[in-house]
């Protein structure tokens, strides 16, 4: 049975113009980031990234690199639209996409890891095989056809990701509407829409909304007769986002998904009339099936385990923010904070702590991450270690921080006799200088 769902053969112009699609948007995003000055914002002005721990050794490239670096990321992207060296494109831009994610954390976006898994994903399939310049130039990689998996897997991905947001929704601030009334007052601004989305109403639909439309989306758009429909909202929801949320291409990315969910024939007669139709539905069991079962079982393994991490970890994961990436965790809360850091000489006979100016170190996007986010305050801490001791000082760092997760009351958020820049970071734990608390605490 397992041979027959992933090995049977289908007709690929869903791929093949997914890949045109994907391949549009990828280039967009990279080109996009060096002309709207996210570039700039992100590696050429900081003085310190903030890579996820453990990627130290992922630095920006000095001077204009990393403009060169996104400018390759760009060109990958064109080169995977018109399927030259595709498979070769394609890893390219993963890898240098990998290379960015992991580099900084002060615009984590979920949807970047999604775009990270995504790219990983698109490197194995074979979507360079029609309409591509690659058949062009060597017409005997032409293919009109491939493995069912190919589909079966990008759709079980989406699955996961937009059933994990929809459980994430379900906790107290989500269906009480604060989140919805916090994340619409910053857009009060917005011309015809901003005063609209101050009305209570507004926060009760896109409460609901949000948590319904990522609970059956996909279901819906799975079984024919609520298909259409269910393209149709998809078409309001990612265009919403789009405007009030401003998230790039990702709106853009998830309505190009639906090729997956429409019939073969469908796909086929919008947008490849002038390809053979594969109609012969032949099972071919290929050479690669001992390896591919094995990672397709890890990899979804990881993908319905990861997000559940949180669960493992003492604490509020909204208070700790431990174990929220990688978890679909998305537009789910906001979080603000106060956070003085002060170094203590070891070698000072007086003791005393001096406070540092967070200004002279960070820019104004790194300071929110060092006011909230607890392991960007011991990535600068160590940063800070650092740089003394490049000045021949020994120094322990100490941190008072006051967080506020959805508009609610500030509390102490770290032990201020903790000295960060000597303590280690937990992954896999909580970490004891967090100062935990319940949720009727929080209020």
């Amino acid at each position: 049975m397992i041979n027959r769902w992933l090995f049977t053969k289908i007709d690929n112009s869903a791929l093949i113009i997914f890949r045109v699609f994907f391949g549009f948007l990828i280039a967009a995003e990279a080109i996009g980031a060096i002309c709207t000055g996210w570039v700039r914002k992100a590696f050429v002005d900081p003085e310190f990234t903030f890579p996820f721990i453990q990627f130290d050794f992922l630095q920006p490239l000095p001077g204009n690199g990393m403009y060169f670096y996104f400018a390759i990321m760009g060109i990958f992207g064109i080169l995977v639209m018109v399927g030259y060296k595709y498979r070769w494109s394609m890893i390219g831009y993963t890898i240098m996409w990998a290379g960015v994610y992991f580099m900084q954390k002060s615009s984590y976006n979920n949807h970047y890891y999604l775009l990270l898994l995504l790219c990983m994903m698109m490197s194995v399939l074979p979507a360079g095989n029609y309409f591509s310049l690659d058949v062009k130039l060597n017409p005997a990689l032409k293919k009109i056809s491939m493995p069912r998996w190919c589909v079966l897997t990008i759709i079980a991905q989406l699955w996961i990701v937009y059933t994990y947001a929809s459980i994430a929704k379900l906790y107290p601030d989500w269906l009480s509407y604060r989140v919805a009334k916090n994340l619409m007052a910053g857009r009060a601004h917005y011309h015809f829409v901003g005063d609209i989305l101050q009305e209570h109403w507004a926060h009760v639909s896109i409460t609901y909304f949000g948590i319904l439309f990522d609970l059956l989306i996909i279901p819906l758009l799975l079984w024919k007769r609520t298909r259409l429909i269910a393209f149709i909202v998809s078409i309001f929801f990612h265009l919403f986002n789009s405007i009030v949320f401003q998230i790039g291409i990702f709106p853009y990315m998830s309505l190009a998904f639906t090729v997956f969910f429409f019939s073969k024939e469908t796909i086929h007669r919008i947008f490849m009339k002038k390809k053979e139709f594969y109609t012969a539905n032949e099972m071919v069991v290929p050479s690669y099936k001992k390896l591919l079962v094995p990672v397709l079982i890890v990899w979804f393994v990881i993908q319905i385990s990861l997000p559940l991490r949180h669960w493992f970890i003492p604490g509020d994961v909204l208070w700790t923010e431990e174990g929220h990436r990688m978890s679909w965790r998305m537009m789910l809360r906001g979080r603000s904070g106060i956070t003085s850091f002060y170094i203590l000489d070891k070698n000072d006979p007086e003791g005393k702590r001096k406070r540092i100016t967070k200004t002279k170190y960070l820019s104004k996007k790194q300071m929110r991450l060092v006011n909230s986010k607890p392991d960007a305050m011991w990535q600068f801490a160590q940063y800070l270690k650092k740089k003394h001791k490049e000045e021949g000082k020994d120094i322990a760092v100490y941190v008072k921080s006051s967080v506020s997760v959805n508009g609610k009351k500030r509390r102490k958020y770290i032990d201020p006799e903790v000295d960060l820049a000597a303590v280690p970071w937990n992954h896999l734990t909580t970490n004891p200088w967090i100062i935990k608390y319940s949720e009727n605490e929080q209020e």
